[in-house]
């Protein structure tokens, strides 16, 4: 199936997708579910980092504060 042929496609038309086209459309979809989750991890493990560092500044003032009085 040509790349013509599937982006002509549309699920509003009234007819039913063939299986090679629901297969491609499936795939692609996959892929892009798969990209848009990897960017997702990666902002949440920064922000994860981002409170984690600030966290551990705060402990480490406050022990500084401790130790020295």
């Amino acid at each position: 199936m040509s790349e013509q042929e599937l982006n002509s496609y549309r699920f509003t038309s009234g007819k039913e997708p063939t299986d090679e086209m629901l297969s491609q459309i499936m795939s692609e979809v996959r892929i892009d579910a798969m990209e848009r989750r990897r960017k997702s991890d990666l902002k949440y493990h920064a922000e994860m980092e981002k409170q984690r560092a600030a966290l551990k500044a705060r402990w480490n003032d406050r022990l500084k504060h401790y130790i020295n009085g």
